[in-house]
């Protein structure tokens, strides 16, 4: 599937949040761009008109697209599908990208971004109850167990990563046992669930037309 490749903090100023996780040391570079360029990208950017009701709209799903690292036609097969479950179509919407297979990688610190999550997953070094995956947009669901493939190269890779986001809060849909190196999906996450701050039912609003 494919992927956006081009510069990460445009989107974030585009946005006017931080999408990626690019880190809490203000003095960075990135980080501090963010701080410092706080509106959007483009030379008239700062003169711009107020945003339609329809731009809203659309900036709503352009976040939730980007922080999940998906493109228009997948993020359309994810809505449709939710739109065919039972319930909020809009929380059914987050529940289905939450736990991409990707996502529950870096949820769990098995990985420092979800670019790196990404890539580790396509090749291979992870697997879903003992078998090998190599597809980022796995749906995982309750009682699958993540863990990084016995080889001295991915659990050294895996480690590092652990060490580095140690400390980071884990929601609690997800049970992970850093020593072990697994993580365990024991429930559907819910939308208290989902911290970034998507008003999911304009994206529902927008898409359904």
């Amino acid at each position: 599937m494919a992927r956006y490749t081009g510069p990460k903090v445009k989107q974030c100023r585009r946005e006017g949040m931080n999408l990626f996780f690019l880190g809490q040391n203000t003095s960075s570079g990135k980080v501090a761009i963010l701080q410092k360029r706080d509106y959007p990208p483009g030379v008239h950017a700062q003169s711009r008109r107020k945003i339609t009701e329809y731009g809203v709209r659309l900036r709503e799903k352009q976040k939730l697209k980007r922080i999940f690292g998906v493109l228009e036609r997948q993020f359309m097969l994810y809505f449709r599908e939710a739109e065919r479950m039972k319930g909020n179509t809009g929380e059914n919407l987050l529940s289905l990208l939450t736990r991409r297979l990707d996502n529950v990688v870096l949820t769990a610190g098995f990985a420092v971004t979800l670019p790196q999550a990404r890539q580790w997953v396509n090749h291979g070094h992870f697997t879903v109850n003992g078998k090998r995956v190599t597809i980022p947009s796995y749906q995982m669901k309750p009682g699958d167990v993540v863990a990084p493939r016995a080889k001295e190269n991915t659990k050294k890779l895996v480690s590092e990563a652990i060490d580095i986001t140690k400390g980071a809060e884990v929601p609690g849909w997800l049970d992970v046992n850093s020593d072990a190196m697994t993580a365990t999906v024991t429930s559907v996450p819910g939308r208290a669930d989902f911290q970034f701050p998507i008003q999911e039912q304009l994206i529902v609003e927008l898409c359904s037309k």
